[in-house]
């Protein structure tokens, strides 16, 4: 079959595999049972992928594009630069209280598998340190220093890992309220001083580093 052809085949398989995995645990879903919820074959499912760790991999990488798409998502909604700092607390918000919610997938992903597939455990690696990226892409458009950046995305990990046990959302308001006391609390970027023969008005005042 032509590959192009073949793509919207493999995004079903990969759809139905995500939430019986991500529903039930990668171990206890047999590729049976993935072909059953995807309406192929045995020997088309292995023809679309030639492992079951080869389809782990797929779905990893299509929640971690459902998980970017919310996210960024969520920030767009908003224009401060502060409150886009905020925002992904919202979209934890959101996310926890669907029915659906089991926690990280990557997480889960790696407690199940990453002492036994590398793969599986630097597509967790990756998926986490993207996210930090991205926070980090924030800080500093903010005008934080970068040491925010890490600390909330450590929040954002940890209320995902405690909202899967409790079973509530009300870690991603507790984080989020964390935030804005980090956020309040962060010293911004330092600025450089003006280049040489620039002349400031006394009635420019002070500089400050822009927000």
């Amino acid at each position: 079959m032509d590959p192009e052809n073949s793509r919207p085949e493999r995004q079903a398989v990969v759809v139905a595999a995500d939430e019986l995995f991500y529903a039930r645990g990668i171990q206890a879903v047999g590729m049976d049972a993935v072909k059953v919820a995807a309406g192929v074959s045995l020997k088309r499912l292995y023809g679309l992928f030639a492992s079951k760790e080869d389809l782990v991999l797929a779905v990893l990488a299509h929640r971690h594009g459902m998980w970017t798409e919310g996210v960024e998502g969520a920030v767009g909604r908003v224009e401060a630069p502060r409150d886009r700092l905020l925002a992904m607390y919202d979209y934890l918000t959101e996310w926890f209280d669907s029915d659906s919610f089991r926690g990280c997938g990557f997480i889960n992903a790696f407690g199940e598998l990453g002492v036994v597939s590398p793969a599986v455990a630097d597509a967790a690696r990756e998926h986490k340190a993207s996210f930090q990226g991205y926070v980090g892409e924030l800080v500093r458009d903010a005008g934080y220093e970068p040491e925010l950046a890490a600390q909330l995305a450590i929040l954002a990990e940890g209320a995902q890992t405690t909202a899967a046990i409790s079973g509530t959302s009300e870690a991603a308001v507790h984080a989020r309220r964390a935030a804005e006391v980090l956020i309040d609390a962060s010293p911004t970027r330092r600025v450089s001083a003006p280049r040489s023969g620039a002349v400031r008005s006394p009635s420019e005042g002070p500089i400050r580093p822009s927000l």
